[in-house]
């Protein structure tokens, strides 16, 4: 069981003092690096992002805006207004630049859409990402479906589509793979949960995660997009941050109906997306960029794997079957997830999240991203040494 000395045990006060600010969210590595100068932090195993897509970012970046003294153009004037960046991402994805809503960020949208049009009732899975239930209104019923720990979190098909017909809410929310557990509903089912609630109003899937799920031995992507011509009820909403690595200029979006696009437009969101996360957007349509990035999001889904399969053999944890670049940790040897978290980032730099704060969450949990190649062996060896030491 891990046990903190008093200096340590000062320090960790110190990170959740900091974590207890942030609410239900992780503080930043920078806000806890400058908060706590006696740490010296070496991974980020907290932010759920595949840092080689983020070097590709910054080889396109260097090449089309730096080297050629464009950025200044970029951070100078006003991005284009968010119907013409639509247009960028109809490209990519095949979707009517009409039914393309861009936002400051998957949080900007999740907001918009809880608050214009859940109007009386939501079903939420939980645990899951908590944002969901935070920002509904207050004149909104939140009911929570909660996946089961004996079935390692997965979602029942049969059974949640019998909650749904008896709790008769206008909205349910679905994020695939669900976060904080990694856990996937495949395609099929996706497709057959959504005909079986046609009654409802809105059915949100959340798919920021979903480029690194797969089906099939090539890791090829699978998104509930190619359904929204057949399902109007559909809202899919998609973060570029842990895709594409790019947390720092706020890029996302999601695919609605026409009316509902001109409903949010209507009421604000002009110009919401930033120089960089245009430019991002458009580069994100473009065939040499995107070939570079099947390579980088593929290879970096064969070392998750491999990270994950590695975590699976410490001793006293156990690993939950993830298809996102995390894992979900339950420790069982009586250590609680604070002193984990605060110890193996004082003692080895790695920073990892508490799960506790998580609803649906019953022991004691955290959570770990894969990062690079080396930065993986790091983290499992640090975690093999406080969880396997006697």
């Amino acid at each position: 069981m891990i046990n903190l000395t008093k200096e340590e045990q000062k320090i960790s006060d110190k990170i959740l003092e900091i974590k207890s600010r942030s609410g239900t969210h992780s503080p930043s590595i920078f806000t806890v690096a400058e908060e706590v100068p006696e740490l010296k932090i070496k991974i980020d195993a907290c932010f759920l992002s595949n840092p080689y897509a983020t070097d590709l970012f910054l080889e396109f970046l260097s090449k089309d805006l730096i080297e050629t003294n464009k950025l200044r153009d970029v951070l100078e004037f006003y991005p284009s207004q968010n119907n013409i960046i639509a247009e960028f991402i109809s490209k990519s994805i095949n979707i009517s630049d009409k039914n393309i809503f861009v936002g400051n960020g998957a949080i900007e949208i999740i907001q918009a859409v809880l608050h214009r049009f859940v109007k009386r009732k939501i079903v939420i899975n939980i645990p899951t990402f908590s944002s969901y239930y935070e920002f509904a209104t207050e004149s909104t019923e939140v009911i929570f479906y909660q996946l089961d720990k004996e079935d390692d979190y997965k979602l029942n098909i049969d059974n949640y589509i019998k909650f749904i017909k008896e709790t008769k809410p206008d909205s349910v929310v679905i994020i695939n793979p669900n976060n904080p557990d990694g856990g996937y509903v495949s395609y099929n089912d996706l497709k057959y949960i959504i005909e079986n609630l046609s009654e409802i109003e809105n059915i949100i899937i959340d798919e920021s995660f979903i480029h690194f799920a797969y089906e099939d031995s090539d890791f090829k992507m699978i998104s509930a997009s190619t359904l929204f011509n057949k399902f109007e009820n559909l809202i899919i909403i998609k973060s570029m941050s842990k895709d594409f690595g790019i947390a720092g200029i706020r890029a996302g979006y999601a695919i609605m109906s026409e009316s509902k696009v001109r409903q949010l437009l209507k009421n604000g969101y002009l110009w919401n997306s930033s120089g960089l996360s245009e430019y991002f957007l458009k580069l994100y349509s473009r065939e040499d960029f995107f070939i570079r990035y099947e390579i980088v999001r593929k290879n970096y889904i064969s070392e998750t794997l491999k990270f994950i399969e590695e975590l699976e053999k410490v001793k006293n944890i156990k690993v939950y079957k993830s298809k996102a670049n995390f894992v979900l940790i339950e420790l069982l040897d009586g250590s609680t997830a604070e002193n984990f978290v605060s110890k193996l980032l004082i003692k080895h730099g790695i920073y990892t999240r508490i799960g506790n704060d998580k609803k649906g969450l019953k022991g004691e949990f955290i959570r770990v991203a894969a990062r690079k190649y080396l930065d993986n062996k790091v983290i499992i060896s640090s975690i093999r040494e406080l969880m396997e030491s006697d």
